[in-house]
């Protein structure tokens, strides 16, 4: 098992190495280390990784944030959306602090991105860090859901605990703080209603979202999403029965590319 770990370490670093730099992969390396031996240091790290235009920032301290920068920009598990053609409009839901979008807009430097988060702290971060892509971006404050709604969030309850891990639950006699937007309403975000790139991580909300075969599908092109349970990815793939793809997995995400009725 240690021999993996130390085998694992490696292919981290030579991949951060690769898209990240040695600046980056050094700041990162004196961090972790920092965090090993119980030292103080800075909350925040700023990063520029090679395959997103603008530098990036991360909260430290046990925050996810540098796992899901990990996975992003130095696994590139967003990678395989790159054969997408030409898309105009992204959307990002549950965008957690803007690295996907950041990702995305890079790759796709003529289309623009609608990006949701309902963590308040998230949400700001994801502001920042997005701030660089201007008008090409609108970030909401707000949950993704089957209906306009409110909901209330809910943290420390699944996963690891950590802030990619924040959830929405429905709220009773409207004590909801959290603004629920359905696709519907963000597909009027946009100038044609349609969206090239559906990216969605919404850590079990995939149940509420794609229950009872929506018909906003047919104004999808490409789904890109990670399933939650094996409950989440009953519910996407009947809601999918009447479309044709291509499916392909990378790491913990599902994607179904060119999406298109079969009827």
């Amino acid at each position: 098992m240690k021999m993996l770990a130390a085998a694992r370490r490696v292919r981290n670093v030579r991949r951060w190495m690769r898209w990240v730099g040695w600046r980056g992969t050094f700041d990162w390396a004196v961090t972790e280390a920092k965090s090993t031996l119980g030292l103080r240091g800075s909350p925040t790290l700023t990063i520029k990784p090679r395959n997103a235009q603008h530098s990036l920032v991360a909260r430290l301290g046990g925050s996810s944030d540098m796992s899901v920068f990990s996975q992003i920009f130095a696994w590139d598990e967003y990678g395989c959306v790159r054969s997408v053609p030409s898309p105009r409009w992204i959307f990002d839901l549950g965008a957690n602090v803007g690295y996907a979008s950041a990702y995305l807009l890079s790759c796709f430097p003529t289309a623009r991105a609608i990006a949701v988060e309902p963590d308040p702290a998230n949400y700001a971060l994801c502001c920042e860090n997005l701030a660089p892509y201007g008008d090409r971006v609108r970030v909401v404050h707000g949950a993704v859901w089957s209906t306009r709604t409110r909901l209330k969030l809910l943290r420390g309850s699944f996963g690891d605990n950590r802030e990619w891990a924040t959830q929405v639950a429905a709220s009773v006699d409207g004590e909801g703080t959290i603004e629920a937007y359905d696709i519907p309403t963000l597909l009027k975000m946009t100038d044609g209603g349609l969206v090239d790139v559906l990216k969605i991580d919404i850590e079990r909300s995939e149940l509420e979202v794609f229950r009872g075969r929506p018909a906003w599908l047919a104004g999808v092109r490409n789904i890109c999403i990670e399933l939650h349970g094996a409950d989440c990815e009953s519910i996407f793939f009947e809601a999918l029965r009447g479309y044709q793809f291509s499916l392909a997995r990378s790491g913990e995400l599902t994607l179904c590319l060119n999406l298109r009725s079969s009827e």
